[in-house]
């Protein structure tokens, strides 16, 4: 199905709202029923049309059916955030006494679970590296239920081979999960590779204004229809109409938006590569990159987060550099309009930082829609301010 035509035209049945070019916001919670039966059979089954917002809405169905569409899926469900589609996708796919395999250093929210919630109910969950197959095959128990997946990670992206743990999962019965929020389904098909679930959070690039919030499961109809009657429903999780409307008016950009943010990123990425400042760079299609084969395999684009590390001595001197910046702003997320740095430091306490300890050295920067040689030159007078001129 062609990107535009999912993007500007399915789902928008134009004549049920009188041929408005932009869809309606149905900002409604309850919607009228004709006959008694018709009431019986939505209460048989609430995904069968609409009854109450919580569960169906007509302009978060234009949504859901864009982002199928975009992920190659039968269906999809929309959260309020990445976090409750997480939540309710893990927790679909697991019972008292399961086990899990994850990816290490998950987003934050899903090792949350893994460590604080599922773990009151017996479910355990095993790390591992996911740079190598053997790792997931080592890993693997009788109770296995679910493999976690995040490629490329949002720190370091490290990647996984999507089809061989989708093959290997599905040889021992067990549900793979993927957050494919950096790539987006533009620049990544985790179902066309095997992969049961494929998440994203919709807050990054198809939202693209930093101004609204949400998260996105896409699979089969079956599987779909199973986390929405239960977990999807009973948590209250679904996005509301005026968010929806939100992220498809950002549909309607996202590829011409992730086009120019990539043509920065490399710009800003040769630059910081060779500055003297920095040690080097983390960036899936960038040549130095440990997995960079196979990033070109599986990823059609790496859009605009990459991570850079600074020859520094002290904390003070990385905090200088991130405060001394006058346009990219510290902020967590990305896939907004706005560049913006986050310090690893940041998570430590001042007299935990250790300069010999690489990964404290590192920031990760997103560039966005403004022009790359405006950021680099806001990344090079912080550079001066903080370290001098280089001889």
């Amino acid at each position: 199905m062609d990107i535009s035509y999912i993007i500007n035209e399915l789902g928008e049945d134009r004549e049920n709202y009188y041929n408005a070019v932009a869809p309606p916001i149905i900002q409604t919670s309850n919607f009228r029923v004709e006959t008694v039966d018709a009431l019986k059979a939505l209460f048989q089954d609430e995904h069968s049309g609409y009854l109450y917002s919580r569960g169906l809405n007509p302009t978060v169905e234009i949504l859901r059916k864009k982002l199928a569409a975009l992920d190659g899926a039968e269906e999809s469900l929309v959260f309020n955030s990445g976090a409750s589609a997480i939540f309710c996708g893990i927790l679909a796919n697991v019972k008292a006494g399961d086990h899990i395999v994850s990816v290490d250093k998950p987003y934050t929210w899903a090792q949350r679970m893994f460590d604080v919630v599922l773990p009151r109910f017996g479910v355990t969950t095993t790390y591992r590296d996911g740079t190598r197959i053997e790792n997931f095959e080592r890993a693997i128990l009788p109770n296995t239920a679910l493999i976690y997946l995040e490629s490329p990670n949002s720190w370091d992206y490290k990647l996984q081979d999507l089809r061989a743990v989708a093959d290997l999962a599905r040889s021992e019965n067990i549900v793979t999960i993927i957050d494919n929020s950096y790539c987006t389904p533009l620049y990544q098909q985790p179902i066309a590779l095997g992969i049961d679930i494929a998440m994203q959070t919709a807050t990054k690039y198809i939202g693209g204004h930093s101004d609204t919030v949400g998260g996105v499961l896409s699979g089969t109809k079956a599987m779909m229809k199973k986390i929405f009657e239960s977990e999807f429903l009973n948590t209250g999780s679904g996005i509301q109409p005026f968010n929806a409307w939100l992220l498809i008016r950002g549909l309607r950009t996202m590829p011409a938006r992730l086009e120019r943010i990539g043509a920065t990123t490399r710009k800003v990425a040769a630059f910081l590569k060779a500055h003297r400042r920095v040690e080097g760079i983390l960036f899936p299609f960038d040549e130095s990159f440990p997995q960079y084969a196979l990033a070109r395999q599986q990823m059609q684009g790496a859009c605009g987060l990459l991570s850079f590390y600074v020859h520094a001595t002290s904390r003070e001197e990385i905090v200088r550099f991130c405060e001394s910046l006058k346009h990219i702003m510290m902020a967590v997320s990305w896939g907004g309009h706005e560049s913006l740095l986050l310090p690893k430091c940041a998570s430590l306490e001042p007299e935990q930082f250790d300069p010999a300890v690489k990964e404290h050295r590192m920031l990760r920067l997103y560039t966005g829609l403004e022009d790359p040689d405006y950021l680099i030159r806001d990344l090079e007078q912080a550079m001066l301010l903080t370290w001098g001129k280089l001889q």
